[in-house]
């Protein structure tokens, strides 16, 4: 058994409950609840120019979102749309392209991208003609590493062979299937039924044609599910055998996505079932030799986040966990967000808004945020602890200049109740480090280096965040 497993096996309850507060997920900081309209086109192009000065080379990471879906499932928070009109999709597309297009133009050159990344709503909702003309125009626009990794999140229940012959065509080499859950009533409950049987024959064909990695998506704390259900959900993932899974905490935030104001809060399981359905699947996927990389990230353990993360190389962005570390960020599409070092600047989320700023050439940012240098250097902290486990003084000081005692005083004195309950380790003279349970309960940890979440608490804001756990 692995210790992740272990540790939650004796957890306290009350501990669990202690923690389970609502808060970051830390694909960012600051956060998005503290980005603003201030930063539009001007800011935008002023970051993307300094850096892609003459000689720059660091790599970049390329995002197209694609939220178009044929049907709602009740429980997504993600910018969706549903439509079935090519007509519309195809303006898309060609607005997508052209927004690359804009951007490619100012990036330095011999900047290689190493990440290439498709999301939604669901990717595969183009068809297949749709998708390969998307592929072809962005990916002519940039240079590519030979080993980049190009991934993709789709819908099986969608996707056809034919899609999948277009992503390999253009080298796609890992995919992520939505699962969610495979119990009926859930299913319902969410509006999303999936057969498991032609799941797994999907992962055996993505397998067949070449893809290296094949990952699953599930979600605890959704509707009816039950331990006894939960376990039958796992057993089926046990037989696809998925390289990664992500095991997501289902956010339940009717005020702010009001179509899950369509699932009844009584059908949600209590702090006590989400807590055993946790337990099971840590348990399941440890004693199944999988890595339990934190949070809500599991890999087998010759894969590269569970080596990154041994290595203390690990990062964390937008898609999630990465190998990928020090690239650029850029977004295209509606929503879309890209990080560049000192910015992150979001897309317009109105359809006819995004594609009207694009036709007219204007670069389609509502919103972002400029990162001052405390917002870097904390940054840098709470990434190291949400990815990596641990904070080294010595590596703090040689990047940053400071003394991270100094400079922490106060947020050091913060995390004495956690070491105080076994989540990290008691002398932090010369590092951090979070312990077995400490990995289980992150995110409280990092938020105590979170100065802007502090300040908007102070103020009464900041609640529209999903339970820790």
């Amino acid at each position: 058994m692995s210790n992740a497993a272990s540790a939650i096996q004796t957890i306290d309850p009350k501990m669990i409950e202690k923690y389970s507060l609502r808060g970051p997920r830390y694909t960012s900081y600051p956060t998005a609840p503290e980005w603003t309209e201030e930063v539009g086109a001007d800011i935008y192009w002023k970051h993307v120019r300094a850096t892609n000065q003459s000689g720059a080379s660091c790599p970049l990471s390329i995002y197209i979102h694609i939220p178009f879906c044929g049907e709602r499932c009740y429980y997504c928070a993600c910018n969706v749309i549903i439509t079935q009109s090519e007509k519309i999709m195809e303006r898309y597309v060609d607005s997508v392209s052209r927004e690359a297009q804009r951007t490619a133009q100012e990036i330095a050159p011999g900047r290689r991208v190493i990440q290439f990344h498709l999301g939604g709503g669901t990717p595969t909702h183009l068809p297949p003609p749709l998708l390969e003309r998307l592929l072809s125009k962005v990916t002519a626009l940039f240079e590519y590493d030979e080993d980049s990794e190009r991934s993709i999140e789709v819908d099986s229940r969608v996707t056809s062979i034919e899609h999948l012959q277009v992503l390999r065509r253009f080298g796609f080499n890992r995919i992520s299937l939505g699962v969610e859950d495979f119990f009926a009533k859930t299913q319902e409950a969410i509006n999303r039924p999936q057969d498991a049987e032609e799941t797994n024959r999907f992962a055996q064909d993505c397998r067949r044609l070449g893809f290296e990695s094949v990952n699953i998506d599930l979600v605890y704390g959704l509707p009816f599910q039950t331990l006894k259900t939960f376990h039958e959900t796992l057993d089926i993932i046990y037989r696809i055998d998925p390289d990664r899974i992500a095991l997501y905490n289902y956010a339940h935030l009717p005020e702010k996505v009001p179509h899950q104001r369509k699932i009844e809060e009584t059908s949600l399981p209590n702090a006590q079932e989400r807590t055993a359905i946790l337990k099971a699947a840590i348990e399941g996927f440890t004693e199944r030799g999988y890595a339990y990389i934190g949070m809500d990230h599991f890999a087998k353990p010759d894969d590269e986040l569970t080596l990154s993360q041994k290595e203390g190389t690990l990062q964390r962005n937008f898609m999630g966990f990465t190998t990928r570390a020090g690239a650029d960020l850029y977004a295209f599409g509606v929503s879309a967000i890209s990080s560049l070092p000192a910015l992150y600047a979001q897309n317009e989320k109105n359809l006819k808004q995004y594609t009207d700023k694009v036709e007219r050439g204007e670069a389609p940012i509502e919103r972002g945020v400029e990162l001052t240098p405390d917002d870097r250097m904390r940054r840098w902290v709470i990434m190291e602890l949400m990815c990596n486990l641990r904070v080294s003084a010595e590596r703090f000081r040689e990047l940053w200049g400071e003394d991270f005692h100094r400079y922490f005083a106060q947020e050091l004195q913060s995390l004495q109740p956690f070491a105080a309950d076994g989540l990290l380790e008691p002398d932090m003279s010369q590092e951090i480090r979070v312990t077995d349970i400490g990995q289980i309960i992150i995110r409280p940890i990092a938020m105590a280096f979170d100065r802007r979440l502090a300040l908007a608490r102070q103020r009464g804001g900041q609640t529209a965040f999903s339970k820790t756990l």
